[in-house]
């Protein structure tokens, strides 16, 4: 007869292939992290690496239509005249429909390149039927010469040439090359070759044009560049009527200098665009603003982390120690996802990456909470059990809490543009490895250690063996802090009325994302006065232009939209005042974008609240869901009043904010939530805000912890990062301590109210004061003695 085995050797055996299974998995994620992180670079965005970024917009004709196909057509021949610029690892994509982003690292002067991008270049040739007597009619007038494609058009001395439609197009061009004749002294030179086509109606019109005398302006032939003749040689004398010019090529003389030249080569090889485009967007950062982004963000992270690993090892101690481990292998799996994906890092993207630092953090405290409380409530405690449990009661307020984070990042992703959409993958990749490193690395070290020998013998050392001081307070006193909740509920409605009456009193200061208009940064050799500079721009003829002191005595300036000329005469004014001047910043949209970009802000608002009730609604009630999404928007509506009174900008960077916060904040919302879940299943009959305080009071540590280390990394990036992460950064810490305040004192006593009014119960709230001694917790049934020193009578 067979013995049966031991149900706790069964356990042990079932814990150890476990943890071995998870210990492969880890060892698998890292090997494959490692292998990419040493052959896959990260792309760095133009932010961090310097250049420009130019986004451009198809236009519609009479004849086109602007869609995706010929979007799509736009972006070849675009890539062709970028290849011919020299520029390294250049970019360029369609977005959407009708738009096109162009990335050029290095490029520094964005002029030339627009120029370059933006010009349709629709090359024709034509003949000329002589000078025209009246200019103006332009072939509007006469109504069988525009039937026949006839036009009136300057040639380079400024006489109106009437011509004859085109013979040829830049269809039938085969090629182009800049030369310098200095054989004949014609100087720079543009040969052009064409198609085999091309080569016999070229023949064709200058044969034409050979039939009549020298002199005669029928003679000549135009050719003509965008709606400009650029130039409108006379047919050679050597050339006979009727034969005209054969070899298939000719050559374009004009006063070319040699950028001109290779320009006009350029855009004639390269093809011309199918439709017209606009320029909407137009980025320019510095080279040495990237280097010093890339030094400040790396300095916030590392010593942010620094200080958060200090941090929790102080509080649990060994168990601490391993997770500061996991944090690190947080960061390798985080840059791993990047490189795999194929994502561009930018400079919001760096603080997302900075930020999920505290999603990991969050995410090991919620264990390390629960294995308080589970290894304080049993009799002969073990680490390892207690561990065990403390993963599993934890699982699902972690997944709910990074599940609504994730719902933020997506949006940023699919309704942000240009960094902020980097800040968004980075944020939602940040987030599902601080998950693995959490839940998968974290409980392998953790489970492996405690079940060291030495770690069973002294379990003090694992920082888990004790509640802690927050909670050992707590449970001493044990206030009842939801006796009156409509008293929390005025309070927080005061706080709110006080900061949004700043959108009232001083409106909101939108950034040039919004509003449209041109921002330039100037780094001086002197540090200039801003209301000097304003001063002088406004003696240039920019009264209306905003000038502000920014980072070292930089300067900039946010103007109205302007052309590259008005934008040269800025910089000139700048540098009358400053010496030495140098452009270390240049942005410029579009008023259509802006418009855009305010109402997709709007909707990426509205539609975080309206995923977040959704999705509380279903993982909880709809009750908690609705209170948890009134104190998000109470957290936005104190957020954007303080950025009003302090005048601080509303751009892209605090849109970017503004979603974290949301999917941030409503982590505290969603593990107390989770908490009073779990004790409603428990004790069903016990009075509903007696029950939420309880959750409070057992929530709170982690609350405390978590927002500390929150605080530690946000803080560093305040402190050191670029000046443009600087309000991020405070956005973020204003939305942290906002949000641990509405969780507990907005959240939970609106859903106090919520369930009185749909129970008609109100007079239980107000009973019970505090307790003798002890209090369940929220996973069994035993008591968990008030403070350390009972507990050790206990045991």
């Amino acid at each position: 007869m067979k013995r049966s085995r031991p149900p706790s050797r069964t356990r042990s055996r079932s814990r150890s292939r476990s943890l071995n299974v998870r210990a492969l998995l880890a060892l698998a994620v890292l090997a494959a992290s490692v292998a990419i992180a040493l052959t896959m670079p990260v792309r760095l965005g133009l932010d961090l690496r310097g250049g420009t970024q130019i986004v451009l917009e198809t236009k519609s004709t009479e004849t086109t239509k602007a869609d995706r196909e010929a979007t799509d057509r736009t972006v070849e021949v675009l890539r062709g005249r970028i290849d011919a610029l020299g520029v390294a690892e250049p970019t360029i994509v369609r977005s959407g429909e009708n738009r096109v982003v162009v990335e050029l690292p290095g490029v520094q002067d964005p002029k030339k390149a627009a120029d370059v991008l933006g010009r349709t270049a629709q090359l024709t040739v034509h003949s000329v039927l002589g000078p025209a007597e009246n200019p103006a009619d332009a072939g509007e007038g006469d109504t069988e010469a525009a039937k026949d494609g006839e036009r009136v058009l300057p040639d380079e001395s400024g006489q109106s040439l009437r011509l004859k439609a085109a013979t040829l197009t830049g269809q039938d061009v085969k090629g182009a090359d800049a030369r310098f004749d200095q054989q004949n002294g014609a100087g720079w030179t543009v040969t052009v070759d064409f198609k085999d086509s091309g080569s016999d109606r070229w023949a064709q019109v200058t044969g034409e044009a050979a039939c009549n005398p020298a002199g005669d302006p029928k003679r000549r032939v135009a050719i003509v560049l965008d709606d400009k003749i650029i130039s409108s040689p006379q047919v050679d004398p050597s050339v006979s009527c009727g034969a005209g010019i054969t070899g298939g090529s000719t050559q374009i003389t004009g006063s070319f200098d040699d950028a001109e030249a290779r320009e006009l080569a350029l855009l004639i090889k390269g093809g011309a665009l199918p439709v017209p485009v606009e320029t909407i967007e137009q980025r320019t950062i510095g080279a040495t603003l990237g280097d010093e982004a890339i030094n400040a963000g790396a300095w916030a992270a590392v010593i942010g982390t620094a200080l958060t690993a200090l941090f929790i090892i102080v509080v649990y101690r060994l168990m601490g120690a391993l997770a500061t481990v996991a944090l690190l292998c947080y960061g390798l799996i985080s840059y791993a996802a990047l490189a795999a994906v194929g994502a561009t890092l930018t400079l919001p993207g760096l603080a997302g990456f900075v930020l999920a630092i505290g999603m990991a953090v969050d995410a090991n405290v919620l264990v390390f909470e629960r294995a308080r409380e589970e290894q304080a409530a049993r009799t002969r405690p073990s680490t390892r059990s207690a561990l065990t449990a403390g993963f599993r009661s934890a699982f699902s307020a972690i997944a709910d809490s990074n599940i609504t984070t994730l719902i933020a990042a997506a949006l940023l992703f699919f309704l942000a543009s240009g960094p902020v959409k980097g800040f968004g993958v980075t944020l939602g990749i940040g987030v599902l490895a601080s998950m693995v490193s959490a839940l998968v690395i974290t409980r392998v070290l953790a489970e492996f250690a405690a079940s060291r020998p030495a770690v069973f013998r002294r379990p003090g050392i694992t920082g888990i063996s004790t509640t802690g001081p927050v909670r050992d307070a707590l449970l001493r006193r044990n206030p009842f802090l939801m006796a009156r909740p409509r008293r929390w509920l005025a309070a927080s409605l005061i706080v709110m009325v006080v900061a949004g009456s700043g959108i009232l009193v001083r409106g909101l200061n939108f950034g040039i994302e919004f509003t449209g208009g041109r921002l330039i940064e100037y780094s001086t050799a002197d540090q200039v006065d801003p209301d000097r500079a304003r001063d002088a721009l406004a003696d240039a003829g920019f009264p209306r232009a905003v000038v502000q002191s920014s980072g070292d005595g930089d300067l900039t300036v946010r103007t109205e939209e302007l052309t590259d000329d008005e934008a040269a005469t800025v910089t000139k004014a700048v540098a009358e005042l400053g010496g030495e001047t140098e452009k270390v910043r240049d942005e410029l949209i579009g008023p259509s974008l802006g418009e855009e970009l305010r109402r997709d802000a709007l909707i990426a608002l509205g539609l975080a609240l309206a995923a977040q009730l959704a999705y509380l609604a279903v993982r909880f009630r709809l009750l908690f869901g609705t209170a948890a999404v009134s104190a998000l928007a109470h957290d936005v509506v104190i957020l954007v009043g303080v950025f009003a009174w302090l005048g601080k900008p509303i751009d892209g960077v605090f849109l970017a904010a503004l979603l974290t916060v949301i999917g941030y904040s409503v982590n505290d919302s969603v593990v107390l939530f989770d908490r009073v879940r779990e004790l409603l299943g428990k004790e069903r009959k016990a009075p509903f805000a007696r029950l939420t305080n309880d959750a409070i009071l057992q929530t709170l540590p982690r609350t405390v912890n978590t927002g500390m280390g929150a605080v530690l990394i946000l803080a560093s990036l305040a402190i050191l990062a670029d000046d443009s992460l600087t309000d991020f950064a405070l956005a973020l810490l204003i939305g942290v301590g906002v949000g641990t305040y509405s969780s507990v004192f907005t959240a939970s006593p609106l859903a106090i109210e919520l369930h009185d009014r749909g129970t008609g119960s109100h007079s239980t709230r107000r009973k019970g004061g505090k307790g003798q001694g002890a209090r369940r917790t929220g996973k069994t049934d035993k008591q968990v003695p008030a403070s350390r020193t009972e507990r050790q009578e206990a045991l």
